[in-house]
């Protein structure tokens, strides 16, 4: 389990670090007012899973094996209320989350994998937790990328392989 364990924990990291960035570089292309598109009333906005997320991670990884991940300070309603009109804020309440998450993820062993959390009264497995965490993340990643690509239609700069026909 060792050797599973450590390469699990180093490729977890790895997306981690690949998703930040790809977002990032999605994120880099759109203006203020673009972060605050959405197609219609239902739909969130860029500002908003940008805000959704930096709650989910500090939810999350703060005191991540002594406390619940979902905290009773987090206001997960007011996640989706677009009320930062700044790119520089949002971008540094972004960092913020990224950083609570690195700062737990980077120090976990293998043997932490199978220790016990719980997330909202339910324990699961250190390994479940990391991959509700991947999972989460990915959905947010994949609607910040469509997003950006309905903004900015033929301006977009593919961010994957682009088509042949590109």
């Amino acid at each position: 389990m060792e050797e599973i364990g450590k390469e699990y924990l180093s490729v977890t990291v790895d997306q981690f670090h690949h998703m930040k960035k790809r977002a990032e570089k999605a994120i880099i292309q759109l203006d203020e007012q673009d972060l605050h598109w959405k197609p219609n009333e239902q739909s969130n906005n860029i500002a908003i899973i940008i805000k959704h997320l930096s709650g989910n991670m500090h939810s999350r990884w703060v005191d991540f094996f002594s406390t619940d991940g979902e905290k009773a300070y987090r206001d997960r309603e007011n996640e989706f209320i677009d009320d930062i009109q700044s790119k520089q804020v949002l971008m540094k309440r972004w960092e913020e989350g990224w950083k609570l998450l690195f700062q737990t993820v980077e120090q976990l062993t293998e043997e932490d994998l199978l220790k016990t959390v719980t997330i909202r009264n339910k324990p699961i497995s250190v390994l479940q937790a990391l991959q509700i965490e991947i999972a989460h993340i990915s959905n947010h990643l994949g609607q910040i990328l469509y997003i950006g690509k309905q903004i900015k239609g033929g301006d977009w700069k593919i961010l994957s392989i682009p088509k042949k026909d590109q």
